[in-house]
């Protein structure tokens, strides 16, 4: 009966550890199939711009899809610098981000010599069709959403919550304005009259900039920079998109203007083995909290500053 038992424990103990290796084995193989390995012959560079664009990646967007400025400026200067790459495609799907970093994609793509495409999919609005703008032609679904010419600032008040539970805040400032947008106080008529001062000095830039990449008068783009989005239709109406498609077309069009046939390769940020392990482990293992994750996330980095995009 004892042998029994210990055989039957045995037994448990094998199936245990062969499904932990085969698990084991599939993280690694996902890692290798997730690794970018591109191509050496393509003509055409392909560079993603997907979820929030932000300055750069730190913890706090672990769960998030992120566009990172700092990378896709690397990206973009690599496929410049490649004799073989005569185009690159910017391949969007984002609702737009920190102002900040969308102007940095934007001045680093207007940098390049090479023909540059914009192609917007599903989304391309506010800091993304920032980025859009500044290609030499861009391209849109007749069903994407795209421009949302505006600039937004929110941040969490925590002054009525604070009341409520008889916790007072203690204010100890050299200079007056030290503490303007933190959570714990109102806004005074002064800091909100300041702060409307700045986003409008920033959506004037806005405008400024996809009039100049559009080659629109600035007061025409005035009139449809009120935050309000457009189908890709009627954004070629106003002249915000060049033509309506999708991937063919882009090709058609890069294909003219380098007169040779088109070989698209995906540039991606390069990662090594321990990077790819930790994002397909996160994908695993985390994909299960990324609702709460995000939302924790979220309000910690709002309930610190006042946080303002496009």
């Amino acid at each position: 009966m004892k042998q029994q038992k210990n055989r039957w424990w045995y037994v448990f103990k094998m199936i245990i550890g062969l499904t932990i290796l085969g698990f084991l084995i599939s993280i690694l193989i996902s890692a290798f199939i997730g690794t970018d390995f591109r191509g050496l012959d393509g003509n055409v560079a392909v560079i993603d711009i997907t979820g929030t664009i932000v300055a750069e990646k730190d913890v706090d967007f672990l769960f998030e899809d992120v566009t990172s400025s700092d990378e896709i400026s690397k990206l973009i200067r690599k496929a410049d610098r490649t004799a073989r790459i005569k185009a690159i495609v910017f391949k969007i799907n984002s609702p737009g981000g920190c102002a900040v970093a969308s102007e940095e994609i934007a001045n680093e793509i207007k940098k390049t010599n090479k023909t540059t495409v914009a192609w917007i999919r599903e989304i391309g609005t506010s800091g993304a069709y920032w980025v859009a703008s500044s290609a030499d032609y861009v391209i849109a679904n007749r069903m994407s959403i795209t421009g949302s010419i505006g600039v937004i600032a929110s941040y969490l008040g925590f002054s009525g919550f604070l009341e409520e539970y008889n916790v007072t805040y203690e204010r100890l400032v050299a200079g007056n304005l030290k503490d303007m947008g933190i959570p714990f106080k109102e806004l005074t008529p002064e800091e909100r009259a300041l702060f409307e001062k700045s986003l409008d000095s920033i959506h004037n830039y806005f405008i400024e900039e996809v009039a100049e990449n559009r080659n629109l008068r600035k007061k025409d783009v005035e009139k449809i920079a009120t935050g309000m989005f457009y189908l890709g239709v009627e954004a070629k109406e106003l002249g915000l998109v060049d033509e309506l498609g999708s991937k063919e077309e882009v090709i058609n069009y890069i294909e003219k203007q380098i007169g040779e046939e088109v070989d698209l390769v995906e540039y991606k940020k390069e990662r090594g083995l321990l990077s790819s392990l930790s994002q397909v482990i996160n994908e695993k293992f985390f994909y299960i909290g990324k609702g709460f994750g995000n939302s924790f996330f979220t309000k910690a980095r709002l309930a610190d500053s006042v946080s303002i995009s496009t």
